[in-house]
């Protein structure tokens, strides 16, 4: 190993941490501008490196849902940077009740290293 890499990847471990101490994030468990129900709901896979760093949070992901319920774009909104991927890829898989247009809305996952 290189001398000195160790310590500059655990400051950018510590840097994302600290990072996500800030992101703008609230306690809502999900904010909707046309509701529709899920009928699938998936759970996001908690990643290895929030495991490491022990990390609890809460992530957004706005969808785009199409009239047959499957979601055709998501993205992140707000939440630590470390559990987005697993949060927006856990909302790709969602599947909702079918309507006669497009809707959006955002889905709130919440994270918890306790449960691990």
């Amino acid at each position: 190993m290189i001398p000195g890499h160790r310590s500059k990847i655990w400051r950018f471990v510590l840097l994302i941490v600290i990072a996500g101490l800030f992101s703008p994030v609230t306690g809502v468990f999900a904010q909707e501008e046309a509701a529709r129900k899920i009928k699938k709901q998936v759970k996001p896979q908690y990643p290895m490196l929030a495991a490491q760093l022990k990390l609890s949070g809460t992530v957004k992901v706005a969808v785009v849902i199409a009239p047959d319920g499957k979601v055709t774009s998501s993205h992140a909104v707000g939440g630590h940077p470390v559990l987005v991927a697993a949060a927006v890829d856990a909302a790709n898989h969602c599947e909702f009740e079918a309507n006669s247009k497009e809707t959006s809305q955002t889905l709130v996952f919440k994270f918890d290293y306790s449960w691990q």
